[in-house]
Formats: structure tokens, sequence, C-alpha cells
């Protein structure tokens, strides 16, 4: 088996220059092009729940039907994942964002043109294809840039974006689905921004230092810090930046644990006596949480369908649920660098347990809105803490792999909810389905105390 250090002077040298950075105006461009990004892919897995609504009346589909056009997108959404992880720890963080955006953003307008649901089940897998690649990739890339200090911060308010997606998603589901017969043409046509998107993300944002020097580029990666130096207005970087070849002298070496070259050796030592405590809990917060959030959300506009709430007006309460997805993160944010990542994490997750509970209860508009709020604003927030310290578990070499991995579990979960929804509802209704998922979200809490909270460490340090 071919093997690498993982702690090299240079890494080292990068790393600690990364986290002594302030937050700089370069930083904000990372973030906010990567969030733009997020936020585009949120809208597109928001919008499929509402038009999912308008194709069961439009096209007399049944909740088989609709839950295969929901569960189709995460399909690729598990393979995208895995597959697009191993992508990033070979061809770079940059490079596979912008192939995300560019496969789920073309692969959703031409939805808009689909005559009958074989056609449009085969561009959701595409779709899921790029979306379930973009998410791992996008956190490990803004992760490897971030101070340390404020890392798991940082990462919460990328995630936070996707509020910004669902809330857009909310308003086209409110606005354009129910405008008419086409509406869902409409809105499936507006998700093909991110093709558009994809080449402002290439050729706009500058590749992850910490990737380029696991590959050995030293010179690109020591410019690109330098760069974000100056933007600080600190110290010019010491080390040579000529060529990608150099090599560092004379720094100071450290021992740690060897890691994977090869994709299939990275597959391995996720499993490895170090990593498999971490993986396992890992993978079973993932796979609890997405079954939980993707049961529920996916469905929500339905279920107030089936309840007797108009198509419009169930549209406009799904609207409000979605603005408390925002202080939710807003907290999260805070309480990550003040609690760490696993006490934050398992909190929100508690209250999502809690908040499933009331929903799936709820009787009159009142409590519907207000449950369906607390479960936006502690689920989301899960989600930032989850997507915080999921690249901060493995080294460079191993992050995207470990991260995309992580989440195309997940992903299964998120194939089987939207399919198991309707089953539940026949058996037990609301009450039940709820209930389910509040289970699945105190597993969830329960697995988080077996993840390492690396609050205020570099990157690098195991």
């Amino acid at each position: 088996m071919t093997l690498v250090p993982e702690t090299r002077p240079e890494r080292l040298q990068v790393s600690a220059r990364l986290d002594q950075l302030p937050l700089t105006r370069k930083h904000g461009r990372v973030l906010v092009g990567s969030g733009l990004g997020w936020a585009l892919d949120a809208m597109d897995v928001g919008l499929i729940s509402f038009i999912i609504a308008a194709l069961a009346q439009h096209w007399q589909l049944d909740r088989g039907e609709t839950g295969l056009i929901a569960s189709m997108g995460f399909v690729g959404m598990a393979i995208g994942a895995s597959v697009g992880g191993l992508l990033a720890d070979r061809f770079g963080r940059r490079q596979v964002f912008a192939l995300t955006l560019l496969v789920f953003g073309l692969a959703t307008g031409a939805s808009a043109l689909v005559g009958g649901l074989t056609i449009l089940v085969i561009l959701r897998f595409f779709v899921g294809l790029g979306l379930g690649a973009e998410l791992p990739v996008a956190s490990t890339y803004v992760s490897e840039f971030a101070p340390a200090r404020i890392r798991g911060r940082i990462i919460v308010i990328l995630e936070a974006f996707w509020a910004i997606g669902w809330t857009a998603s909310a308003l086209i589901g409110y606005l354009v689905v129910p405008a008419g017969e086409n509406g869902w043409r409409w809105a499936f046509a507006i998700g093909a921004i991110p093709a558009v998107y994809a080449l402002i993300v290439r050729w706009g944002l500058p590749e992850s230092p910490r990737w380029l020097v696991s590959r050995g580029r030293y010179g690109e990666a020591n410019r690109i810090v330098a760069e974000l130096e100056q933007a600080a207005n600190a110290r010019q970087a010491t080390a040579t930046t000529n060529d990608d070849d150099e090599k560092p002298t004379d720094a100071p070496t450290t021992t740690a644990a060897p890691i994977a070259a090869t994709a299939g050796e990275r597959l391995k030592t996720l499993w490895s006596q170090e990593f498999r405590l971490r993986t396992f809990s890992i993978w079973l917060v993932w796979f609890c949480v997405n079954f939980a959030y993707y049961g529920a959300f996916i469905w929500i506009p339905s279920i107030l369908v089936d309840a007797g709430f108009p198509l419009v007006k169930s549209f406009g309460f799904t609207l409000i649920i979605t603005l408390a997805q925002l202080p939710g993160y807003a907290v999260a944010a805070w309480l990550i660098e003040v609690w760490g990542r696993r006490l934050t994490l398992s909190v929100f997750l508690v209250g999502s347990a809690g908040s499933a509970i009331f929903f799936g209860t709820a009787q009159s508009e009142g409590a519907i809105i207000a449950a369906g709020m607390l479960l936006s604003f502690f689920n989301l927030g899960a989600w930032g803490a989850l997507y915080a310290v999921t690249p901060e578990l493995y080294p460079t070499s191993l992050r995207g792999t470990g991260a995309g991995w992580a989440a195309g579990v997940g992903r299964i979960a998120s194939i089987i909810a939207p399919l198991l929804v309707p089953v539940m509802l026949a058996a037990g209704g609301a009450g039940l389905t709820f209930t389910v998922f509040a289970g699945f979200f105190v597993v969830a809490a329960l697995a988080a105390w077996g993840l390492n909270d690396r609050r205020g460490l570099a990157l690098d340090e195991r």
C-alpha cells in the first residue's frame, strides 16, 4: 500500500499561516462564492417539494409516483456525494465544485421540458448526482480557508445560505408553481441558474492551499496564502513562490501516522483504528438526520394539502415555516464556538426531536405554523453544526473522501424516507410519522458524542 506522510513542514507552514489570518475580504469572497452555490442547491431541493404537490394534481400521480420523483434525486445524491469526495481529494476542491453545479443546473433546466414521469425521474437522478457531490465538497473547501478559531462559525454561516435558497424556493413555490398549469415548468427553468454560476466559480475562486500542498504544489499554495496575507495587511510570505516544485528547508518536522494516497486506500483508511469510531458516528448522524429532515420537509406541503388546506395556502404556510431557518443558523453559529461542536449538535438535534412530535400532533393553523417554525429552527441549526464538524474529522488528504462518504451514507436515508412517508401516513397519520422522525433525531443526538470536537484546533491536527 502506497502511503505519504500527512504532516510535513510545508503543510504545517501553510496551515499555521492560514490559521493566524484575520477574516479578510478574500475570505468573504470564498464564503459568498461557495454560499451562493449552496443557496442555489437548496433552491433546487426545496422546489421539488412544491413541484411534487403540483404535479400530483396536474398529472394525477399517486403517492408512490411522487415518492419516486423525490427518491430518485436522492439516489443521485448518494452516488454524487461518495464519488464527489473522492474526486475532490484527487483533482481539487474548486474543479469538482464547478462541475457539480454545471451538472445539476443543466439537468434542472432540462426538467422544465419533460412531458412525462419517466424522463422527469431520470433527470432527477442527474440533478441529485451534481447536488450530492457539491455540498460536502463546498464545506470542505471553505473549511480549508477558515482560520481555526472561527472555522466552525464560518461553516455554519456557509450552511445558512441553505436557508436563503430554501426561502427562494418557497417564494417560487408560492408565486410561480400555482400560477398555472405550466407554473412548475417555469420553476424548473429558474433552477437552471447554477449552470451559468458554475463558470463564475471555476474562474473566480482560488484552489484550497491545503489541498495544493497535499499534492506537492507548494508554490501555488504559498502564492494564495500570500494574497490572503496581503489582503489582511500582514507580513509577506517568507517562503519563495517561484514554482510548484520548490521544497522548503530547515523547517521542523513532526511525526504523524501516514495517510493513504490512492482512492481505494483512502476508503480503507476511513475504517482504520484511528478513524473508525468517528467514521461510524458521523455516518450514523448523517443517516438519521437525512431520514428525518427529508422525510419531513419534502412532504410538508403535500401533508398540508392532504389535511384540507388549499394548495396556495399550504405553500404559504411552508414559506413562513422556512423563514425560521435563518435564526436557527444564527444561534448555532454563535454557540458552536462557545459550546463546541458536539454539544451544539446534540442540543439542536434534541430540539428537533421535540419539535417533530409537536408538529405531528398540531391541529390548529397557529400550532402547525409554530411547530413547523421550531422544527426549522432546530433542524437547520443542527445541519449547520453537522457540516461544520464533518470536514474537521479527517486530515487534508482524506477530508473530501471522509466528508463525501458521510454525506453519501446519509443520502441513502434520504432515498428511503420519501418512500416510507406515504406508508407511515397511511398507518398512523402525521402523529406516527413525525414520532418516527423524532426517534431518528434522538439517535443522531446520541451518536454525536462519538465525534471528535476540534474547536479551535488546526485542521491538520489528527
